[in-house]
């Protein structure tokens, strides 16, 4: 028994029940340990917890950190940005969605610790939409809020996307970058 078996069961079971819904009890079931075992490895939920959304955020991170020092033109390169980010989602979905249904179970010193690393991400995302904007590609007074919008609709595809529906995730992806470069209105 490994601590990424023990991590990788701890997310499904914070999937499956919530943060605080789980017990170290469940999570020592799903590795086949005695819960006194279990503290042999990890020390309680939030070290956990703590460790699930650093593994999380280092992933996505370092899948879009990739894309976004690339020299191409900002849309291109946000597309592409769009694309990785919810396949990460999608191939992940237990890791993902402890860090984006669970981080605000943390506890104050562990938020802290968290924290800079969350903005770190999201500032990939904001250099790119003001760099499009610096390039003349996209018009966008505030790119924060852009981010925090596109965001916030990619991350909760994760409660709805079905890998057997009838699109693929790099096809809503897409038409996520549409929606996003082109909105709604008829031209």
């Amino acid at each position: 028994m490994t601590r990424d078996d023990i991590l990788d069961a701890a997310a499904q079971v914070f999937r499956q029940k919530g943060f605080h819904g789980a017990s170290m009890s469940a999570i020592a079931e799903a590795v086949n340990l005695q819960k006194a075992s279990l503290y042999h490895h990890v020390t309680s939920k939030q070290e956990i917890l703590l460790e699930l959304l650093e593994r999380a955020l280092g992933m996505l991170t370092d899948h879009i950190a990739g894309i976004a020092s690339q020299p191409i033109p900002a849309d291109q390169k946000l597309r592409l940005m769009i694309r990785a980010y919810l396949s990460a989602l999608a191939d992940n979905a237990d890791l993902t969605a402890v860090l984006l249904f669970e981080h605000r179970s943390l506890d104050k010193k562990s938020h802290a610790r968290h924290v800079p690393q969350r903005d770190k991400f999201e500032k990939l995302w904001r250099d790119t939409v003001d760099e499009g904007v610096a390039t003349g590609i996209f018009a966008c007074p505030d790119s924060g809020v852009a981010v925090r919008a596109l965001m916030g609709v990619m991350n909760w595809t994760l409660t709805w996307y079905r890998p057997e529906g009838n699109k693929s995730i790099e096809k809503i992806a897409d038409e996520y970058a549409d929606l996003m470069f082109h909105g709604l209105l008829a031209k």
